[in-house]
């Protein structure tokens, strides 16, 4: 017998011979979770072979408890029983019906094609349910949760779950509403928890750092390096900050991986020193870092790591300063890193990121004209014009100014008669490995067009 066909006749004898007592609940004479998450894997392996579609429904009463407490359990019990009753009506005789909690039902609604209106047969529950029943007249309100196989391509105990999850996602919209589960944003969450976990994991073996020189294009002098984080993936090899960023900006495990980029600058740092070598390095900060309560507090031990390193050479480039929450705070956070020796940079400065009420506010030393900007300034009038307001703003403001995203010979003429003298990217060097940083700095000459100076240490 088909396995559909014997869930639907739960109340025959036939339904009996094939499942015990147990599996049935004895208040409605629906089946229990276990009975219809089985009957829910055949519906999905059928909708599999046929191409068809599966809509799972979670259906969850309010006021229940109220109707027990005011009426007694024997009128709970009846307004179930006629619930049942009636969220039966508004079904198919292929559909699948369960109550699986105290006050919870859930629905399979089967063999669906692509144009299924859900919200027709959810808004024939919300009526049913919250009709008046009995004598009393009680009447409740639903929470309705849904979702709908293939697009959520789960099995029987996941699509169960997405449906509570988005019925509890109705509650928030008040009585007697319905929430479809979002697979997008489920995928996104899976992948974040997934990264997370990994990030945690590879924090302390799969992290490095590369450096990308900055120099004053005028004189040829090396002026500092730009730390910047890679991860050595297992899997996918050397992967750039924007394979997994992104998916952490907003989570603490980027204050963790922000504080190991720091000490492993610092550590490189002290390397360096050893060597004979003194290079000044910034580290990209984020807003959420930055507002940490322990940052301070973590920058001090971070640095008695390392006695031999000089705090001034240490320099926080600020990332997205529109998030600052507590203006007076981080103020006074950047000043006790000021005096410290520790200086900071705006960087992206011309984004979304970046205003100039923070410009005004924040104690930064330098602005960093945002690569996007730079890159395409020699084709882009508008780019190019703000560009050169960047520039007279830091001037005007006695703030230093570097240009980041100087690919050739031509972007760095450029800048240069604008009056910016300092700049990093491709035209000038690479992101590289901490050991190719000396040799690099050795070798560096400015380019003719540009001053022709020899580079000197940092």
């Amino acid at each position: 017998m088909d396995p559909l066909r014997g869930f639907q006749l739960a109340h025959d004898d036939l339904y009996d011979q094939l499942h015990p007592k147990s599996a049935v609940d004895q208040l409605t004479g629906l089946p229990n979770r276990a009975v219809f998450s089985d009957a829910l894997n055949v519906a999905l392996f059928h909708a599999r072979k046929t191409n068809r579609h599966v809509a799972v429904i979670y259906i969850d009463l309010e006021g229940f408890k109220g109707v027990n407490d005011t009426h007694g359990r024997d009128a709970g019990d009846n307004l179930l029983r006629s619930l049942a009753r009636k969220i039966r009506s508004c079904l198919s005789e292929k559909d699948l019906l369960a109550r699986i909690g105290g006050d919870e039902f859930v629905i399979a609604i089967t063999d669906l094609d692509d144009n299924f209106d859900h919200q027709h047969i959810v808004s024939k529950l919300i009526v049913a349910a919250s009709q008046p029943i009995g004598e009393l007249m009680i009447s409740v309100s639903v929470g309705i949760g849904i979702t709908v196989f293939p697009r959520d391509d789960a099995d029987a105990t996941q699509l169960i779950r997405h449906a509570m999850h988005a019925m509890y996602q109705s509650k928030q919209l008040g009585e007697n509403n319905f929430q479809a589960f979002d697979v997008v944003k489920e995928s996104e969450r899976r992948k974040l928890r997934s990264s997370i976990d990994f990030i945690r994991n590879s924090l302390r073996h799969d992290f490095l750092l590369h450096y990308q020189p900055k120099v004053n294009m005028r004189t040829g002098k090396v002026v500092g390096l730009e730390a910047l984080i890679r991860w050595m993936h297992p899997k996918e090899g050397l992967l750039q900050p924007a394979a997994f960023l992104p998916y952490i900006e907003d989570h603490p495990i980027s204050v963790e991986l922000g504080q190991w980029v720091i000490e492993a600058a610092l550590s490189q740092m002290a390397i360096w020193k050893r060597a004979g070598l003194e290079f000044s390095v910034s580290v990209n900060i984020g807003a959420i870092q930055l507002q940490d309560p322990q940052f301070f507090q973590r920058l001090r031990v971070s640095l008695a790591k390392f006695p031999n390193v000089d705090p001034s050479k240490l320099e926080l480039e600020i990332l997205e300063t529109s998030s600052i929450r507590d203006l007076a705070k981080v103020q006074a956070l950047m000043q006790a890193c000021l005096d410290i020796g520790i200086t900071f940079a705006l960087d992206d400065f011309g984004t979304g990121y970046s205003s100039l009420s923070y410009l005004q506010k924040l104690p930064s030393t330098i602005i960093k004209i945002d690569q996007s900007f730079v890159s395409t300034m020699l084709d882009n009038p508008g780019d190019l014009s703000i560009v050169r307001s960047v520039i007279s703003l830091a001037e005007a403001l006695k703030l230093g100014v570097i240009a980041e995203g100087v690919e050739t010979l031509e972007h760095g003429t450029k800048l240069l008669t604008m009056g910016c003298d300092l700049a990093q990217g491709f035209g000038i060097a690479r992101p590289m490995i901490p050991e190719s940083v000396p040799d690099w700095v050795q070798a560096w000459r400015s380019p003719d067009v540009w001053g022709g100076r020899p580079a000197c240490a940092t």
